[in-house]
């Protein structure tokens, strides 16, 4: 055999093996679908990076003082047209300097059934204070703060408010109509826009037409309820920071798969 045949044939080879060599090679896998929610639920940090969480029911800053059952991490789940809408809505609020601050979304029964068992507990009001200082713990139920079961449940209602992106001041106001944007500069400590009582404060201060706040708070509310509704979201007498999607796709499915 001659040099180049011999090289010729050695090239062959080495051909030969690299083809082998891929066609063994796996396909790098696509990313599949997130099998810990069922189908139509998302992550709100996939659909809208740019909203803030605080999932007060993962920690202990909450009206329980510990975590909440159901809740293994500290996320938001929604149904994918709730995210979207909210989604939406950031994009709108931010050329104004301001953003949406979520407390909680989808909730499991499982947890609503740990809030049951808190409330009937008469000898736990390590809470009261912080919580409900003006509100029999036996008259929670009867008073709409907690029932048997709650449309977070059903994966479309969501806790929130509204707080300014840094620096932490409110722009100018453009126009004098009634609930056009929040009232400058009223601010709590966080960044948050002040909306007259912290999240779950189970109290008449908290229902959110109340007439008896300061004007600067009830038009916080107003423009936060005006804002909800353009996107879909319709709100409740009892809670100024819960709402709930209009054409929610589960109105009378309860679900119970934990938070994770």
């Amino acid at each position: 055999m001659t040099r180049s045949s011999s090289t010729a044939g050695a090239c062959l080879a080495a051909a030969a093996l690299l083809t082998s060599v891929a066609a063994i090679t796996p396909v790098q896998a696509q990313p599949g679908p997130d099998l810990s929610i069922p189908a139509g639920f998302v992550h709100l940090t996939d659909i809208a990076q740019t909203i803030p969480l605080d999932v007060r029911y993962h920690g202990s800053n909450n009206f329980l003082g510990r975590p909440v059952r159901g809740y293994h991490a500290p996320t938001c789940i929604l149904t994918l047209p709730a995210a979207q809408r909210l989604r939406d809505i950031q994009r709108e609020l931010r050329p104004s300097g301001l953003s949406l601050k979520v407390f909680d979304c989808y909730r499991p029964q499982q947890a609503v059934d740990d809030f049951i068992a808190w409330a009937k507990d008469a000898s736990d009001q390590k809470a009261k204070a912080a919580y409900y200082p003006n509100v029999p713990k036996d008259q929670l139920f009867e008073r709409g703060f907690i029932a048997e079961r709650s449309g977070h449940s059903r994966g479309s209602t969501v806790d929130l408010t509204l707080t300014a992106l840094p620096p932490v001041s409110l722009p100018e106001a453009v126009g004098t109509a009634p609930g056009a944007r929040p009232t400058r500069g009223v601010l709590l400590p966080n960044g948050e826009v002040d909306m007259g009582t912290p999240f779950d404060l189970f109290d008449v201060q908290s229902h959110t037409d109340n007439p008896d706040l300061p004007e600067e708070v009830r038009h916080n509310r107003k423009f936060l309820e005006t804002l909800m509704l353009k996107h879909g979201f319709t709100g409740v007498q009892e809670e100024w920071w819960h709402f709930t999607l209009l054409d929610e796709p589960y109105p009378d499915t309860y679900f119970n798969f934990p938070v994770r």
